[in-house]
């Protein structure tokens, strides 16, 4: 690192300090959580015993499963690594919320793109909600949040089941939500409507904060394992957490009635799963600390990023706003020069299923697609803006941040 770097890093690091203390303090709070749950459980060593089969009796997913509903505030939680990605537990869990005839507000504008065909916004396609008679609309964000009036007026409609909540900013130009601002959100609905199903997609959240949105009137969230919870052991999965009708839904959609969750074989992956989610707290903090150093980087190089170094943090992810594609991809190019794995490789753009947009992404990870790994990805449309996230120690997020910004040139 030359002299240039380290002194950009100096004035980066010295803005972060504030935030990097608090950052610190809710990990240790987290950690506690963390703990307590795997006391309670009475957690031991056969425990991570894999079974194979059917997978009846799983005593060591049970009991993880209960770990994960103990510490997310949830009355049960479904952790299978049958889910393909945080996407499919997102999708099992939307379908859990409504029933035929119902709709789902999406209250945080659009969903997620990988979920556009899911809602339908991409066509009448088999096993999508209107293919089973299911309706979707959505609030628009206004000025970044969500549009409190809009919503209560929305989510009047007879029809209306379910609300949906996206926690992260995902590919928007909007701010992150707290969990006590979907609390708030939760509330504004069920005074129009006590029986309205509220339910949360926390991708990129889980422990960012003291507390998660089960906690503050949510009734049902999912997300990924190969993304926080996980702490960068998860080899593959989801969850869903909250409300035990509502679990228990989720998992008939995601085997079949009448089974549920009472099948589905751990086939060795139990040690993985309960270790990551023992270290999510830690690591977690490591990439929520890597994501406010980038930003306090790019920030002293003249850059719009979001949020700033200073700023509360309720996610995992930091934007940077390049204005063009070139710098875009250099910085992606720079951030996989400095990834353990595939450190060689040039991302590019190209298409991917489930984008509008051609995407490029860097991710040199131990995981393919683990996003608790330090990785970044964009939609090459305007304004450019570079979603980026984890990073499994700080240290190596750290270098991989100054790799890119010398990649832009900052170094001359």
């Amino acid at each position: 690192m030359n002299q240039q770097m380290e002194d950009l890093a100096r004035r980066a690091e010295i803005r972060c300090a504030g935030r990097f203390a608090e950052i610190d303090r809710i990990a240790l709070v987290c950690t506690e959580k963390v703990l307590a749950a795997f006391a309670q459980e009475r957690v031991q060593a056969g425990d991570f015993a894999g079974t194979t089969g059917y997978g009846y009796d799983d005593v060591g997913r049970d009991k993880l499963e209960r770990i994960y509903a103990r510490v997310l505030g949830g009355e049960q939680a479904l952790v299978r690594t049958s889910f393909v990605n945080g996407t499919h537990a997102i999708a099992c869990a939307m379908f859990a919320c409504l029933r035929p005839g119902q709709t789902m507000v999406s209250v945080t504008g659009g969903v997620y793109d990988t979920l556009e065909t899911l809602v339908g916004k991409r066509g009448k396609l088999p096993g999508t909600f209107p293919d089973y008679g299911m309706g979707y609309r959505e609030t628009p964000m206004k000025n970044g949040m969500p549009d409190e009036a809009a919503i209560r007026e929305a989510v009047s409609a007879p029809d209306v089941g379910a609300v949906f909540i996206q926690r992260s900013r995902g590919y928007g130009l909007r701010k992150t939500l707290s969990p006590e601002e979907i609390g708030a959100l939760a509330r504004l609905v069920k005074s129009v409507n006590p029986n309205i199903v509220v339910m949360v997609d926390n991708s990129y959240g889980e422990f960012t904060c003291e507390t998660e949105p089960l906690a503050h009137g949510a009734d049902l969230m999912a997300a990924s394992l190969i993304k926080n919870p996980g702490g960068g052991l998860a080899p593959c999965g989801g969850y869903v957490a909250g409300r035990a009708d509502l679990v228990a839904r989720a998992a008939e959609r995601l085997t079949l009635p009448g089974i549920g969750g009472e099948c589905g074989a751990s086939l060795g992956m139990n040690r993985a799963l309960y270790q990551g989610f023992f270290l999510a707290p830690h690591v977690t903090a490591q990439a929520v600390k890597t994501a406010a150093f980038c930003a306090g980087v790019m920030a002293e190089l003249g850059y719009r990023v979001s949020p700033a170094p200073e700023e509360p943090r309720y996610d995992i992810i930091q934007t940077i706003d390049f204005g063009n594609p070139e710098p875009l991809i250099r910085f992606c190019q720079g951030i996989q020069s400095a990834s353990p794995v595939d450190s060689f490789a040039l991302p590019q753009p190209g298409d991917m299923p489930g984008y509008e947009s051609q995407v490029i992404m860097a991710a040199g990870a131990f995981i393919q697609g683990s996003s608790i790994e330090l990785s970044c990805d964009a939609p090459l449309r305007e304004p450019y803006t570079c979603y980026f996230q984890g990073g499994l120690t700080y240290e190596a997020g750290k270098l991989g941040v100054l790799r890119a910004a010398e990649r832009l040139g900052a170094a001359q």
